[in-house]
């Protein structure tokens, strides 16, 4: 009885190992356009590393995905000018 005890033990431990770990969705605010790839009915993920719509839509063409707006699009932050800062004496 103990012997098959742990050899359920063992068998769980192996079965939960070798399962992938869940990855979240993610989205690289460093590009604008994410290609949503479907690998079946609910199952898809993002490549997000497109400028521009069209430069993903010619990724895309003859696969199962489409293009879409990265909703964590970071922005390019415009630099301000410094101003020259004058030494008193």
């Amino acid at each position: 009885m103990m012997l098959r005890i742990l050899a359920l033990i063992i068998l769980a431990v192996v079965i939960v190992g070798k399962t992938a770990p869940a990855q979240a969705q993610t989205y690289d605010p460093a590009y604008p356009v994410c290609l949503q790839v479907y690998q079946g009915m609910v199952d898809y993920y993002f490549e997000c590393r497109y400028t521009s719509i069209p430069q993903c839509q010619a990724s895309a063409s003859g696969r199962a995905a489409q293009c879409v707006v990265n909703p964590y699009y970071a922005k390019p932050v415009p630099r301000k000018k410094r101003r020259a800062s004058k030494s008193h004496r």
